[in-house]
């Protein structure tokens, strides 16, 4: 029996001592019946979680960001931290007195789960269950990576309510419903002059790429927009909505429907890029540009006023605190689907049970719903996905990916793609691993 790894993080507390004392229980009992027992101890990487608490230390001590001492530096530092706390937890399980076997120990890291994990990821590669994807992601801008849907906490809000977030010295202004309009170019004499869409994320106009009513809404029939009823509520607002498809998952879904533009008005660290079409606002922060919004379009008449009472709810990242950023980013996923039927037909086919028994159908319901997982990250800790994209010269746009545990085999695997796919033997091209991504922990 394998312990439950305890990250790196800092020391155990009560929860892995209940952990221990019941496992040790079992162990014990079974070796005292005649059994061989092997109970594994080890510790965990946790790759965001140890990442987060070594910048926080470093910036408190040293007044550093991970930026200043590069990737490399920074990584010792882990391994330092790892050194520290890493070591203490091994010794608080000696302390305690637990039976393990301490021949076996291992760290999630070591050289053997490194090959494992690299071993994993090849052959479902190979196999066509991992594969890479640009969609629209749970971005982080605190911690700069993409993150799981159970990596994000959601926060009811009952009207206009100050957060403080994560390396602001101002809070941030949430339950806000800001009002504005869209005018109508070339409007009948006694028609439709303006169109009022509601947001709370006002800032986000800058990315709208159209507006949207519900196709059975009489009151805008005379005018050429989307029309999208799983979008729309007629009976909500104006009954028009602003679509900024690269920054909101329904209106993302809305613009895969129409075939509208998905354009990115934010880079990685959450501030406004050259896409936003002001350049004197390019490199401001999402959140403090907002005010600068509502000036201009209250300059021009367009800004319609707010609602102060909105109830909302927020997505925040359970391991920064920031504001989860909807963001258009090329991932590795793995395809749940088929994995999830073999899942499925286990339990139906009586090889595998649910217990207690009633809980089957909850099993099932989760398999029938369930999305392919986004399981690469952008830190600097943890295990390196062991890929690398193809830049061909002649075709310098295909996108290409070869897996391999070095730079050699992936050139091997790279010349027999190339070879699959039509192209000549000596094609020119070469193998980019530039800030590898991290496998999900």
């Amino acid at each position: 029996m394998i312990t439950p790894p305890p990250n790196v993080t800092g020391s155990l507390h009560i929860g892995h001592a209940l952990t221990f004392s019941i496992e040790d229980a079992m162990v014990r009992w079974r070796r005292m019946n005649g059994f061989d027992v092997k109970w594994i101890p080890g510790t965990d990487h946790a790759g965001i979680g140890t990442q987060s608490v070594v910048e926080k230390m470093l910036m408190k001590e040293h007044g550093l960001t991970r930026h200043d001492m590069g990737r490399a530096a920074f990584v010792k530092e882990i391994w330092n931290w790892k050194q520290k706390y890493g070591d203490r937890i091994l010794h608080q399980m000696r302390r305690m007195g637990a039976s393990l076997d301490w021949d076996e120990e291992f760290f999630t890291m070591d050289a053997k789960r490194t090959k494992a994990v690299e071993n994993a990821f090849m052959k479902l590669h190979k196999d066509g269950l991992i594969y890479r994807d640009t969609r629209l992601v749970n971005w982080c801008c605190a911690l700069e990576t993409v993150i799981s849907d159970i990596e994000v906490d959601y926060k009811d809000i009952q009207g206009k309510t100050l957060i403080q977030l994560p390396g602001r010295s101002e809070p941030v202004e949430f339950g806000v419903l800001h009002n504005f309009s869209y005018q109508v170019v070339n409007p009948e004499k006694d028609g439709i002059k303006e169109l009022i869409v509601s947001t709370t994320r006002i800032e986000t106009m800058l990315g709208d790429c159209a507006v949207a009513i519900h196709p059975s809404d009489e009151r805008y029939k005379e005018i050429p927009i989307v029309c999208d009823k799983d979008l729309v509520d007629m009976e909500f607002g104006t009954g028009v909505v602003k679509v900024t498809p690269a920054h909101d998952p329904n209106d993302y879904a809305c613009a895969r429907r129409h075939n509208l533009p998905i354009e990115s008005i934010f880079d990685k660290t959450g501030k406004l890029n050259e896409k936003c079409g002001i350049s004197e606002w390019v490199g401001r922060d999402r959140f403090e540009v907002r005010y600068d919004v509502i000036k201009k379009l209250e300059e021009i008449g367009s800004y319609k006023g707010r609602n102060d009472k909105h109830v909302m709810r927020i997505a925040l990242c359970s391991r920064s605190g920031d504001i989860i950023e909807p963001l258009i980013q090329p991932q590795w996923y793995l395809n749940c689907q088929d994995l999830a039927k073999v899942s499925k037909k286990q339990v139906q086919d009586g090889k595998m049970k649910i217990l207690p028994e009633q809980y089957t159908n909850d099993w099932y319901r989760w398999l029938d719903n369930i999305q392919d997982w986004c399981i690469s990250r952008q830190l600097w800790w943890g295990h390196e996905i062991p890929a690398y994209q193809i830049k061909l010269n002649v075709q310098p746009n295909q996108d290409l990916w070869v897996t391999g545990h070095d730079r050699e085999t992936a050139k091997a695997n790279a010349e027999k793609l190339l070879a699959d796919k039509g192209y000549a033997k000596n094609v020119d091209f070469e193998l980019i691993k530039v800030n590898p991504d991290i496998l999900f922990k």
